[in-house]
Order: C-alpha cells, then structure tokens, then sequence
C-alpha cells in the first residue's frame, strides 16, 4: 500500500507485515486520510480514532464514558457522540482482516467477467465507500469488488447468490481477490463478526484477522 503516506496508512501497513501499535490500553488520534473516511480501529488493548475533530474532544469525550478503558472506543456510547458531534453515519462494526498478495491469475473455474456497467447496484454501491472500483461477477453466481477504500489500502468484497451457496464460491472469490491487485502489495476486507459464514470464508482463503473497524461516513 505504497499510495497511503499519512500517519493512518503508516499504522496501517506496518499492521499488515505483523507490527501493531502496544497493547498499552492507549488512544492514538491521527487525521483523517481524506473527508470521506473517518472512524476506530481497534488492535488488542490499543485503538486508534482517525477524525479531524479535535483530539482533545476525542480524549475528552473517552474518558467522560463509564466503560471499560480499552473497549470504549467500539462503545455505542462514544459512536452515538462522534456522529452527534460529525453528522456522519455508520453502519456497523467490522472484523478487520488482511491478506498479502499472490503472484498469477485467478483460478480460471471461476469463469470471472468484469463488469463495465458503473449503474449495476453492486458497482454503485462500492463507489460511495472506495475508489478506482472495479467488479467481477462469476459464472458459479457470485460477485468481487476490488477498490481503494481507508488510506488509499486495496479492498475486497464479495456476494455469493443464495442459489450458489455452501460450495465454497465465496472463499475462491475471496482466494481471486489476492491475484487481482498489484503484486508486493496487501487487499483488506471487512466482515461484520455475526456473518460467521462470511468470516470462515475469508479465513479459509488466507486472510488474518488484524482487529475490529468502525466507519463514520458523510451522509
């Protein structure tokens, strides 16, 4: 993720090869790496808030919560007065994983075509939240979004059609992604921790878990 040159994408990319900020129970407040991205990721016993508020509103606010220090910044309470303060919105907590990338081709069984269509609802929907967005649909009945999303770092989604489950698509489309951006560098992707389904994917296709991520967006 050579792109990403401030102080969120430096955290980021030393995550990604394994060196993580200290378990010390600390906050570290950076900017945010652009207006479209602000919010938490949390790493174990260290979370870093990523916003252009004041970080002493940040700090201030943190320790006027009653709640466990080193879970405050994934707390209902600290989210509902970051978006009071913002206007922003969010939609849900993430398990933040990471994956490095494989040199070749994806696995041509997949039957991959990239769409072109920027009006198809999934291609739509992955431009509000990344850039440079590009879609593959495959012929088994599922869908792989790449784009650049927090810091300027390479993402990864995917849908598998509800015809097409519990025969291991979502895992190869998750496995494709990692043959799809620029080699020498990382793909990230986000799965809410409830979608069991889609976190035994990931995992089974190569990702790591790296922490939890909370996205506060412009509404």
């Amino acid at each position: 993720m050579a792109s990403a040159s401030d102080a969120l994408g430096d955290i980021l990319d030393a995550a990604a090869r394994g060196s993580f900020p200290p378990p010390d129970g600390t906050v570290t407040v950076v900017p945010q790496p652009g207006h479209r991205d602000a919010g938490v990721i949390a790493f174990t016993a260290h979370s870093v808030v990523f916003t252009d508020e004041d970080p002493r509103w940040v700090r201030d606010t943190l320790a006027s919560l009653d709640c466990d220090p080193l879970a405050v910044t994934m707390s209902a309470r600290f989210h509902s007065a970051f978006l009071d303060r913002t206007g922003r919105l969010t939609d849900t907590i993430d398990l933040l994983t990471v994956a490095a990338v494989l040199p070749g081709a994806p696995d041509p069984r997949l039957g991959l075509r990239e769409l072109d269509d920027r009006d198809h609802p999934r291609v739509a929907r992955a431009r509000k939240h990344r850039d440079d967005v590009r879609v593959w649909s495959a012929a088994a009945g599922g869908v792989l979004v790449i784009g650049r999303g927090v810091a300027g770092r390479w993402e990864t989604a995917v849908e598998v059609e509800e015809g097409a489950r519990h025969r291991g698509l979502g895992r190869a489309l998750a496995g494709a992604a990692r043959h799809l951006v620029p080699e020498g560098d990382v793909v990230w992707a986000q799965q809410t921790p409830g979608n069991a389904r889609s976190v035994r994917a990931f995992q089974a296709a190569g990702y790591r878990p790296v922490g939890s991520e909370a996205l506060f967006f412009a509404g």
